[in-house]
């Protein structure tokens, strides 16, 4: 049987509005009742609009935030964040955010990124920590000449790739990468997405990805899920949502999406170019 690396049960996240002399407090769901199960070595693709819930879930699955209501388990122990989390727990999850400018302490070099980790979790010589953040380095793409430099020396490609390195230093189960492509220009985002294919390649990584681009979650996940409202809709293999998408939601995302038809634009060109020769 596929071993279970990250399993939620029902889970609810609510959050209460202030109330004042005019309005009375209110109760939001942003989450309502989302169930799923991720294989180890796998990809899930968490799919939806902006405010339908995505990155809620997210902060669920990191412990940053409690659900409301629901289980979470992380290979097989469930996650109580009222009577703690383990430090051990903590290292089984890493997540990779959105914007490559603004994840890193622009006041530390990388190298001291890399190994902050370490020096938080393990009880590591330097030389050792540094030895780990170089090997990690090269893993990402740079190489030794970037240790020692900041983040404002960098592209937002490169950055990025520090964030996975930095991700990667505490040899996480699952990586939660919270739309981490958006960002970047479409060239870097195929090298960005071919790293991360790499990288679970090797070390057997879990992933959790959450985008709104359709395109990227055809590339790099094996199965999907549509959110709406905060509510699953959709929940499949990515061959049976996206050949056959059920959901009223689910069609209406893929119709909306911008579609390159190669050999219409090469007809359209060939047309224009008779026509100038004439």
């Amino acid at each position: 049987m596929s071993e279970i690396v990250l399993e939620a049960r029902n889970l609810v996240r609510e959050y209460r509005t202030a109330g004042n002399f005019f309005r009375k407090e209110k109760v939001v769901r942003a989450v309502k009742g989302v169930s799923f199960k991720v294989e180890r070595g796998k990809t899930l693709a968490i799919v939806g609009e902006s405010g339908c819930g995505k990155s809620t879930l997210a902060r669920m699955i990191t412990m940053i935030d409690p659900p409301t209501s629901g289980e979470i388990f992380i290979d097989g122990e469930q996650v109580d964040i009222s009577k703690g989390i383990s430090k051990e727990l903590r290292r089984k999850v890493q997540i990779v955010f959105q914007n490559p400018y603004g994840s890193l302490n622009p006041r530390q070099k990388i190298g001291d990124v890399l190994m902050e980790p370490l020096v938080i979790n393990y009880d590591l010589p330097a030389s050792e920590r540094r030895h780990r953040a170089m090997e990690m380095l090269k893993k990402v793409g740079l190489g030794p000449e970037h240790f020692n430099r900041y983040p404002h020396m960098f592209s937002g490609g490169q950055r990025q790739r520090i964030a996975i390195a930095r991700a990667l230093m505490l040899n996480p189960s699952l990586l939660v990468l919270d739309e981490p492509v958006s960002a970047l220009d479409l060239s870097v985002q195929a090298q960005v997405l071919n790293l991360l294919a790499d990288l679970q390649d090797e070390f057997g990584l879990t992933y959790v990805f959450i985008s709104h681009d359709l395109s990227v979650v055809r590339y790099i996940s094996d199965e999907v899920m549509v959110m709406y409202f905060g509510e699953c809709v959709e929940y499949g293999t990515r061959d049976e949502v996206f050949s056959d998408p059920k959901h009223e939601y689910t069609k209406t995302l893929f119709a909306a999406t911008p579609r390159t038809d190669v050999e219409s634009i090469r007809a359209r060109l060939a047309r224009k170019a008779a026509a100038r020769a004439a």
